[in-house]
């Protein structure tokens, strides 16, 4: 059974890395045009699709690395770097453009039908970011039970995702772009410090170190 500080370290780390909150201004710009009820119906739909997605890599995604021959330790020091350049865009606000312009591209080209998919799940969501740490922190999970607590962790995350992209109106206008801003950093330092810890203990188990 994983301890209560993997599953803190598992929680912390995938909600910073999904920013929640730095989702719901994105999500109203993707929606504009929509009732309540549609927007409902996309961040629903956009949730449950990056669910899946991040559970299969929990699943399957050490195994994945096992027949390409790449080892634990090596992915958690290429996530780690991965996760410390989000932390560095988050604290920069360099992560929150990127992400803009990923949405007037999907605007542009497919307004409604298929935006819980793209670009809602993929890569808003369920990104490369959050895709790594949910690989890095099933690395580290060795039993079926464990990884079953680890996707549990991943839906109460999503859930919260839903949560906010559900009530992103007032949750846009109670942080403000200040607030936002505040935030957004904060997190972007706790990534890091997260991000680190997975190189050091990617090199210390590339390096076969107690």
């Amino acid at each position: 059974m994983a301890s209560a500080d993997t599953l803190i370290n598992a929680f912390t780390t995938l909600l910073v890395t999904v920013d929640p909150p730095g989702l719901a201004p994105l999500f109203i710009g993707l929606t504009a045009g929509m009732n309540r009820a549609q927007r409902h119906q996309v961040a629903l739909r956009g949730s449950l699709i990056a669910f899946f997605i991040m559970a299969a890599f929990a699943l399957f995604g050490a195994g994945v690395l096992d027949i390409l021959g790449i080892s634990i330790g090596a992915f958690r020091i290429a996530g780690g770097l991965l996760l410390f350049w989000i932390a560095f865009e988050m604290v920069f606000e360099r992560r929150q453009d990127r992400k803009e312009k990923t949405t007037e591209v999907a605007i542009t080209k497919d307004h409604i039908q298929n935006i819980a998919v793209f670009p809602l799940a993929l890569p808003l969501i369920a990104g490369p970011g959050a895709i790594s740490a949910t690989i890095l922190l099933a690395g580290s999970l060795q039993t079926m039970f464990d990884r079953a607590q680890l996707i549990l962790v991943i839906a109460i995350n999503l859930g919260l995702v839903y949560a906010a992209l559900a009530i992103s109106e007032r949750l846009d206008r109670m942080l403000g772009s200040t607030g936002r801003a505040i935030l957004t950093r904060l997190l972007g330092v706790i990534l890091a410090a997260l991000a680190a810890q997975f190189v050091v203990d990617g090199a210390k188990a590339a390096l076969k170190l107690t």
